[in-house]
């Protein structure tokens, strides 16, 4: 790569730049994580913050140190590409960085436990235990989801359960669950598989108890109120249509007029959240405790976040242009039989082209920590739109019309919200002189809500 184009990056989970070899360890965390994620560059002569060409004095006896250095300071040994170039009459080190396949790599000084690198967005961040294997796995092109647990008794499947969502798409018999590789052998007997416990496991919450989804919709754009939440413990399939229910739960529509026909808008895209939501639990690192899959809904956007790092060496630049690696094979395969998913490695186009079809800005990815993440914006739609629990409320005050009218506690049943934000809701439609409440008090705990045509 040519260093004009190099110079107009900034520095990223592939490119970092350095001044000068005045503090070595730095760079050698720098190319411990690089080796241990995705790769990167380590261009040496830059001044820090302006970025401006300065140059390495001595430059062939600074390659020399560099080398020794790196051979001598990680483990296991590593050999990048260390190359002298010349720009404008200036000497540079350039250190390019390929992901190893015998990661994970560690500093020698600290070692495996302390010492293991990985690089998340311009810094490098010191792995734990789970990430570490995690590496380790990714390295020999394993899947977490396939491992044996032979503790467990495969009668903990709910395999009734599996059967009834396969049906009408493939044959239900007695190898199905091994085909599957919801069990798998181990010294001679059948056991459960992580991939199997995760999907229809009885004891699920037992072994993982973060292997959850957690939903939330709050005040505004930050989360100092929250105005919903829902905890999803269910099956991963159930799972999924739980939390794009909570997300229609909480989208508006309007109702656009064409010369022909009239044509629902909605103020996020459905789709492309749908397929990010699958996404997160498709590709989610399991093995990482005390990290549910998190939903949280804005004012102005939605954000679906997974644990887990990006897996097999791969960007965020990898993503948008269809490169993908499954870390859950069992998940993937059972997702792909459901139709849940179409085909593996589409997922992030089709949320691009879903956003521009609906009109929207095209989602963000990022790594956060070790987690990765999706933003979706949302828009407001102008026209007079009605949300899904304005829907909810009139169909639950028309419900109870002739028996004196509707409670909260009907309302907190009819919506799935809790009573403050059911109280909220009702005073706009007061305000608006659709309803009237009728009660002793403004704080009558009994008080009943009517049409306002029965006021």
């Amino acid at each position: 790569m040519k260093i004009e184009e190099l110079l107009k990056r900034p520095e990223g989970k592939t490119l970092e730049f350095k001044q000068d070899l005045s503090s070595p360890k730095n760079i050698l965390k720098t190319v411990t994580a690089f080796a241990n994620t995705a790769g990167g560059i380590i261009l040496i002569g830059i001044e820090d913050g302006s970025k401006a060409v300065l140059g390495v004095e001595h430059p062939l006896d600074e390659e020399e140190r560099l080398c020794n250095l790196i051979a001598d300071s990680i483990e296991p040994r590593l050999a990048p590409s260390v190359e002298l170039v010349n720009w404008k009459g200036r000497s540079l080190l350039l250190v390019e960085v390929y992901p190893s396949a015998l990661r994970p790599h560690w500093l020698k000084s600290q070692g495996i436990t302390n010492g293991v690198l990985v690089r998340v967005g311009s810094t490098n961040r010191q792995a734990d235990g789970p990430l570490t294997a995690e590496m380790r796995r990714s390295a020999l092109n394993l899947s977490y989801d396939e491992e044996a647990m032979p503790d467990i008794n495969p009668d903990t499947l709910d395999v009734r359960v599996a059967s009834e969502l396969f049906a009408g798409l493939r044959d239900w018999n007695d190898s199905a669950p091994e085909t599957l590789r919801l069990v798998t052998q181990h010294q001679g007997r059948l056991v459960p598989t992580v991939g199997g416990m995760l999907l229809f496991g009885l004891l699920r919450e037992r072994y993982f108890p973060d292997a959850w989804i957690q939903c939330g919709r709050f005040l505004g754009t930050s989360k100092a109120e929250i105005l919903d939440q829902q905890d999803i413990n269910d099956h991963l399939p159930f799972a999924l249509e739980k939390a794009f229910d909570f997300v229609k739960k909480h989208a508006s529509r309007a109702a656009k007029f064409g010369e022909l026909q009239r044509k629902d808008v909605w103020n996020m895209p459905l789709k492309a959240i749908r397929e990010a939501l699958t996404n997160a639990i498709v590709h989610a690192d399991y093995s990482q405790r005390g990290a549910p899959i998190r939903v949280a809904i804005y004012d102005d956007r939605i954000e679906i976040e997974n644990p887990g790092l990006l897996t097999g060496g791969l960007t965020l630049e990898n993503l948008r242009s269809g490169v993908s690696k499954l870390r859950n094979r069992v998940i993937g395969r059972v997702f792909k039989e459901l139709n849940l998913i179409e085909q593996w490695g589409s997922g992030f186009q089709r949320m691009d082209e879903n956003c521009r079809q609906d009109g929207f800005p095209l989602p963000e990815f990022e790594e956060v920590g070790y987690h990765f993440r999706i933003t979706i914006s949302l828009q407001q739609v102008r026209e007079a739109t009605e949300s899904v629990i304005d829907q909810q409320i009139q169909s639950c005050i028309m419900q109870h019309e002739n028996e004196g009218g509707a409670s909260i506690k009907d309302f907190v049943a009819a919506t799935g919200l809790v009573a403050r934000s059911v109280r909220r809701h009702l005073a706009h439609f007061i305000e608006t002189g659709r309803i009237v409440a009728i009660g002793k008090s403004a704080y009558d705990p009994q008080k009943r809500y009517l049409p306002a045509k029965k006021g």
